[in-house]
């Protein structure tokens, strides 16, 4: 099946972003397809706010954009927009970085003031960098997503119906098998 790369722009350590992520990328695992984590703050801030290209975190990490087949980005909502972190990893990548890869954008936030952030925000900088499909994305309240003192995370139902669906049909447009799971995987 596809190799997919799963991006996180959270600069959050308890990331919502990134744990509804690591959610979605055993959804997508168990449609046979190949997935990668990648969270942006895990790589060096020296590397990304100096705009070092060669640094080799910044190499490997553009390496794995070259290697995706398709590629989901996360990121929470700040003032309006997608995170700061994840536009400094998007500013160093080439240009064409996203050219012949399918694109689920996700992003998270408190209010719903903030449901186009994807739309406005972040869908123009993918497109930008040569993505060649762009599919429905969506945008998950925080408040729909908790985690348990186990670690385990909870999606809200009707939250978690959604983001069945959008990821389904990212796994679909890559080939991937239909899901055998309920929506809250």
């Amino acid at each position: 099946m596809a190799a997919i790369l799963s991006v996180s722009g959270s600069p959050s350590a308890t990331s919502r972003t990134a744990r509804l992520l690591r959610h979605l990328d055993e959804r997508l695992r168990d449609q046979g397809h190949d997935v990668t984590p990648l969270d942006v703050r895990t790589l060096p801030a020296e590397a990304l706010l100096g705009a070092d290209f060669r640094h080799p975190a910044v190499v490997g990490a553009t390496a794995l954009f070259a290697e995706a087949d398709g590629v989901v980005i996360g990121t929470p909502v700040y003032k309006a927009a997608y995170s700061g972190l994840l536009k400094s990893l998007l500013d160093l990548l080439p240009q064409f970085a996203l050219a012949g890869k399918t694109v689920l954008p996700l992003a998270t936030g408190g209010s719903t003031a903030h449901v186009l952030a994807i739309d406005y925000a972040l869908r123009p900088v993918l497109s930008s960098m040569g993505a060649s499909h762009i599919v429905p994305g969506w945008f998950t309240l925080d408040k729909d997503i908790t985690t348990g003192e186990d670690g385990t995370l909870t999606v809200a139902p009707a939250a978690a119906e959604a983001l069945a669906q959008v990821t389904d049909g990212f796994s679909a447009v890559l080939g991937g098998r239909p899901a055998a799971l309920s929506p809250t995987g």
